[in-house]
């Protein structure tokens, strides 16, 4: 067997090696050259992968690329697994691939917040994968990370200042705690970020645009609602891993009324329906999965209300109270005409308050000032109903200590969610109704509407039509979400097609 090998032609070799995982290339080029030293290996591929689990492997490598320089441009993947190194020569190295595609690190106690700034000061034009695993835990006490301020946030920022990128993946997980260390310790742990606030800017950033992977674990920590917050976050986003953290029943009906095309949703060791066993809770649960995308255009309709109400100019030349509805097609008057007010100290003559009696605002083009409708101006204002996404959720994936009962949870669950798709069904047919007999004017949120970062006026919204009303709401009743509630690893438990099983794939691990 070994004479045939020993003669085939390289190219050959190379479509074998292509089938070799990532994670195993780097061993399996090196057994295959000692065993054939004689054959053609493509041994430059041992380049390709880089997997590092030994502190002193961080040296010879910078020692190897400095006297090879050519090699570093054939670092495509780059992994270091191990807490004790020195960080000055790991973030060096690094720095010195410029081809990575991926980059997974251990973050160890001697990292500190400046070598993740450098390390992330400018970005590599075709990474596709960012791994960062903190563990910052320490053995003796020591306050000067406290003392300093030393905490990563500033890293957050600097990765925020990347330009739009294609990266679809983006992992940042910070361990939980040993349990046995505190009683061992009396001493408090360091953190990994103090601030939470600077996740609402990572995940608006442009470089984050085509995100369709994002995990973030900060135990115990309230980080879900820096995520959804604010519009314009994550808009591509279809897998959400927020396990350890504390996310509650609330967080997650905002997380899948904010992220239009979120499929899986993790929240392994969350707060989330903690403690005796409810079934009401779960179903109610499966209900508001169902209805989140009903919340999310109950306030998208607020927010356009009170707008219409601060810029909405009836039409000028007469009375138009016979005028039929704004209906498909028809646009909103005085859509588009009034400016924004401008930032600054305003003057007397623009002052949007005056010490004199106030008066009731005359209907007119706007003059740039915030303007209040009038009584008879609201009755003018057109009626705008915003038309709820179907639910896109396909599993939801948590941690439930009740083995007997995960039979039980999920009936309930699957309950919950066919009244909720009901109740959906119903108002999307009273708004087909209302439409059709052009009552109101129905919008829909546009394909970028995850992507608007200030819903303001019709930003993110566009006319329905007959055909939006036909979302298939009676399949969504009979497919129900996958409820895995086996928790992480590979153990017994798991349901086909649930989160678990698509974060394997996606980052190559079992945490």
């Amino acid at each position: 067997m070994s004479g045939s090998l020993q003669f085939l032609p390289p190219e050959l070799y190379y479509a074998i090696l292509s089938h070799v995982s990532p994670d195993d290339l780097q061993m399996s080029i090196l057994h295959l050259s000692i065993a054939l030293p004689r054959s053609p290996i493509p041994v430059d591929l041992i380049y390709h992968s880089i997997r590092l689990k030994f502190t002193d492997q961080v040296v010879r490598l910078t020692r190897r690329l400095r006297n090879s320089p050519e090699h570093a441009l054939l670092v495509k993947e780059f992994s270091l697994e191990t807490w004790t190194v020195d960080a000055d020569v790991l973030i060096n190295l690094v720095r010195s691939l410029p081809n990575l595609i991926s980059l997974r690190l251990f973050i160890g106690p001697n990292y500190a917040p400046e070598h993740m700034e450098d390390l992330f000061c400018k970005p590599w034009a075709r990474l596709s994968f960012i791994g960062l695993r903190f563990r910052p835990y320490v053995q003796k006490a020591t306050y000067y990370q406290f003392m300093k301020g030393a905490y990563f946030d500033s890293m957050l920022d600097a990765l925020s200042t990347w330009p739009s990128s294609s990266l679809p993946t983006l992992s940042i997980i910070q361990d939980p705690l040993d349990p046995n260390i505190p009683k061992l310790q009396h001493f408090a742990q360091p953190l990994v970020f103090f601030r939470l606030d600077p996740f609402t800017g990572l995940v608006r950033a442009p470089f984050l645009r085509a995100l369709t992977h994002f995990r973030l674990r900060i135990p115990a920590r309230q980080v879900a609602q820096y995520i959804y917050a604010k519009p314009g976050a994550l808009e591509s986003v279809e897998v959400v891993d927020l396990s350890t953290c504390n996310v509650g029943e609330r967080d997650v009906d905002l997380i899948l009324g904010r992220f239009g095309r979120l499929k899986h949703l993790l929240l392994d060791n969350c707060s989330i329906l903690r403690g005796e066993f409810n079934e009401v809770a779960w179903r109610e649960l499966g209900k508001e999965c169902a209805l989140a995308g009903v919340r999310r255009a109950r306030e998208r309709e607020k927010k356009l209300k009170a707008w219409l109400e601060m810029n909405y100019v009836p039409p000028q030349g007469g009375d138009d109270a016979d005028a039929p509805a704004p209906g498909l097609g028809t646009r909103i008057p005085g859509f588009g005409h009034s400016r924004a007010p401008k930032r600054g100290r305003k003057g007397l003559a623009t002052a949007t308050i005056s010490l004199r009696e106030r008066e009731e605002p005359v209907a007119g083009p706007s003059t740039g000032t915030i303007r209040i409708a009038s009584t008879d101006t609201k009755a003018k204002i057109p009626k705008i109903r915003v038309l709820p996404r179907a639910p896109t959720l396909l599993s939801l994936s948590t941690t439930v200590r009740h083995d007997d009962k995960h039979a039980v949870i999920r009936a309930e669950f699957e309950r919950g969610w066919s009244e909720g798709i009901a109740q959906l069904s119903a108002t999307a047919a009273r708004l087909r109704a209302s439409y059709v007999n052009n009552v109101v004017r129905v919008v829909k949120f546009t394909e970028d509407a995850d992507g608007v970062m200030l819903e303001e006026g019709m930003e993110g919204l566009g006319d329905a039509g007959l055909e939006d009303f036909d979302f298939d709401v009676s399949g969504a009743e009979k497919r129900y979400p996958v409820l895995c509630l086996a928790g992480p690893g590979r153990g017994e438990g798991h349901v086909e097609g649930c989160g678990h099983q698509v974060g394997w794939d996606v980052w190559r691990d079992e945490l």
